[in-house]
């Protein structure tokens, strides 16, 4: 015969089973985008209009909880509404939002949550998945998993970054804007003054210009981050990049990619100089690139232009604003500033920005011409946030200077068995012969120029585009040295077009920090 105490066992295993099924069963993940906590639990009738806890406990060094929610039973009815509670739960004030049945799937961070979830610091300890059961039938049975992401240093799960679009390409947008979240201005519906222009409008031109990412790079702020996390749904054809613009008493540049906070303050005990913030952004892995250097700094634009060289180590920046707005062709372009540091061994890429301050309206704003010229053009593995990023670093980008929307510029190099694009490094040994080719597209009427080592070089014989879709090429004897080689296009009218980025010659002595 089986004892009490048997009995008292099996009550035990039996309670403990329930624990497990109704709450949670953890199982840790390793490595990759593999979930770091797996909760699973099984409800049936008896938990009709009730509601349960889901614990789990957050490490130090979080920033950001991200949780996939599934369920079964649906086609029985049963419903599953679901929140989070921070440790404490309503006691302590850390309710986190409640989404109910709308979604099955949320983040929530310092910066940014999704709609319904409130935004806050991480706090280590036990957290609360918390869902609601309005409806489950009398003998019905459901089975749930959470997968639960855990992020650090700012970086996200890949299931917030799925591409808007899978395939390689050339993807097109603007690196440089400003809305409500600093100084962007708009007139409101009554038509009279200006007001702080709400992101929406920014993203709705971006959308209504054909373009394909942007970044929102208000100035040292990240609060753009929340309204961005609403937005992206809606704009499912429109990547909405993390950026702000660091802006200094020194310089201006956008670092793109991450919704992290950094500090500033430039000169103060805490960032002493640029090399500081630069390498504290280094952390974080986002893209830097020095924005409209070229500038005069003083009242009307404190730090406008770039006069924190040549104390800055350049290494730790990996890109420049060529083209800022309407200002290429003018005494204020970026593109000495970039070729410049170029010859020096850099690898910097060029990019562009419409340094907009005003979604709403069209036409002359502060010098500029509006979100999308000039246009940043980037040769992607796809449309997310991930690739982007991959293909600024890499130099895989042209700019196009008026944001024309379907001009087009590819050079490429081959020699022997390997082939580079813009941005691309080769090894040329001494009389070592390589070929050019330059693509064109769109830009009939205008011409091809080719610039080696920042001078105009007469390589091709009939440099001038004929029809919409043109090829061009030319063979270069390397001398063993480093080089830059790139090419622009111009219109009939001799302005720039088109602006390349380089492949780049013996370029390894010196490079930027990627």
């Amino acid at each position: 015969m089986r004892g009490h105490s048997d009995r008292v066992n099996d009550k035990v295993k039996f309670y403990t089973f329930l624990l497990f099924a109704l709450f949670a069963s953890v199982v840790h993940a390793e490595g990759g985008d593999k979930p770091d906590l797996t909760l699973t639990g099984k409800l049936s009738g008896k938990d009709n209009q009730t509601y349960k806890l889901v614990p789990f406990d957050v490490p130090a060094g979080v920033d950001r909880i991200t949780v996939d929610f599934a369920y079964t039973g649906r086609e029985e009815k049963t419903t599953i509404d679901l929140g989070l509670l921070g440790p404490g739960g309503f006691k302590n004030n850390a309710f986190r939002g409640w989404s109910g049945g709308n979604k099955s799937r949320y983040t929530v961070s310092a910066t940014d949550a999704t709609p319904s979830y409130v935004p806050g610091p991480i706090t280590p300890g036990r957290w609360n998945l918390l869902l609601g059961i309005p409806n489950i039938r009398e003998n019905a049975h459901a089975e749930f998993t959470a997968k639960v992401y855990f992020s650090r240093n700012g970086k996200i799960p890949d299931l917030l970054d799925a591409p808007l679009r899978a395939e390689s390409g050339w993807y097109r947008g603007d690196l440089h804007m400003h809305g409500a979240h600093s100084d962007g201005s708009c007139t409101p519906q009554s038509g009279k003054g200006k007001v702080p222009c709400p992101l929406f409008l920014s993203a709705q031109t971006a959308a209504e210009r054909g373009l394909d990412f942007i970044a929102l790079s208000d100035h040292n702020t990240v609060t753009q981050a929340n309204a961005v996390r609403e937005l992206q749904p809606y704009f499912d054809r429109l990547l909405l990049l993390p950026g702000r613009e660091l802006t200094t008493f020194t310089g201006h540049a956008n670092l793109l990619g991450t919704w992290v906070p950094l500090d500033f303050r430039v000169g103060s005990a805490e960032v002493p100089d640029w090399n500081a913030l630069l390498r504290n952004a280094a952390k974080l892995g986002g893209f830097v690139s020095i924005n409209h250097p070229i500038r005069l700094s003083g009242e009307v634009c404190m730090g406008c232009g770039w006069t924190a060289e040549p104390e800055v180590d350049m290494r730790l920046v990996q890109g420049i604003e060529v083209v800022n707005g309407n200002d290429a062709d003018t005494l204020i372009s970026g593109i000495p500033f970039w070729q410049a540091r170029l010859d020096k061994g850099f690898r910097l890429t060029a990019v562009g920005g419409s340094d907009d301050h005003n979604a709403k309206q069209w036409g002359e704003s502060r010098g500029h011409v509006g979100i999308g010229t000039p246009t940043t053009v980037v040769h992607a593995a796809n449309l997310s946030q991930r690739a982007v990023l991959d293909a600024l670093r890499a130099g895989h980008v042209f700019v196009d200077v008026f944001g024309s929307k379907d001009k087009h510029l590819e050079f490429t190099a081959k020699i022997g068995n390997v082939d580079a694009e813009m941005g691309d490094v080769i090894a040329v040994a001494q009389n070592a012969k390589v070929d050019f080719s330059v693509k064109t597209a769109n830009a009939a009427g205008g011409s091809v120029e080719i610039l080696i080592d920042g001078k105009l070089a007469n390589v091709i014989d009939q440099p001038k585009i004929a029809t919409a879709a043109q090829t061009f090429a030319f063979t270069w004897s390397g001398d063993g040295q480093r080089h830059w080689l790139r090419a622009n296009v111009r219109g009939a009218d001799g302005k720039l077009v088109l602006v390349g980025n380089p492949v780049y010659v013996n370029f390894n002595t010196v490079s930027a920090v990627h």
